[in-house]
C-alpha cells in the first residue's frame, strides 16, 4: 500500500537504470547528455547509472518517463522501473558494510487557503509535511 498525500495521490518513486557505450568520443557525449536531462528533471544519482526521482502520483511519474523516453540515446540498455513509497522505503541500502539509511522523498509544502469576507483569499496555514 502506498502513502497517500492530499488529493488522494500515491507516492512513488521512478529509477532509471542504464548501461550506455562509452568508447568513442561521441558515445561519450551522449552518455553526459543523457545524464544532464535526468539531472535537469529532478532524478538523483542513487550510485552509478541509477538514478531516481520522487513523484508525487503515478501520473506525474508518467510525464516523467516520457521525458526520460524523449532523450534516450541511440544505443545502449535503458531501464525504467516506479515503487510505492512504501516499497522504496524497504530498500536496504550499504556503503561498505556500514548500513545507511535510504533516500527519503522531498519535504512538500502545503497551502491551505480559504475564502474570507468579500471574497479576498486568506492564508490559513502552512505547513512541511
Amino acid at each position: 500500500m502506498a502513502i497517500r498525500f492530499f488529493g488522494g495521490f500515491n507516492t512513488v518513486w521512478m529509477v532509471v537504470m542504464f548501461d550506455l557505450p562509452m568508447v568513442s568520443p561521441y558515445e561519450k557525449k551522449r552518455y553526459a547528455q543523457f545524464r544532464k536531462v535526468l539531472l535537469r528533471d529532478g532524478f538523483s544519482m542513487l550510485q552509478f547509472s541509477v538514478y531516481g526521482r520522487h513523484c508525487p502520483s503515478e501520473e506525474n511519474a508518467e510525464v516523467h518517463e516520457k521525458r526520460v523516453v524523449s532523450a534516450l540515446p541511440p544505443e545502449g540498455n535503458v531501464r525504467i522501473i516506479k515503487v510505492t513509497e512504501k516499497q522504496f522505503a524497504r530498500m536496504k541500502t550499504f556503503y561498505g558494510k556500514k548500513r545507511r539509511k535510504t533516500e527519503e522523498p522531498p519535504l512538500q509544502l502545503s497551502f491551505f487557503l480559504s475564502l474570507g469576507s468579500g471574497n479576498s483569499m486568506h492564508l490559513n496555514h502552512l505547513r512541511l509535511i
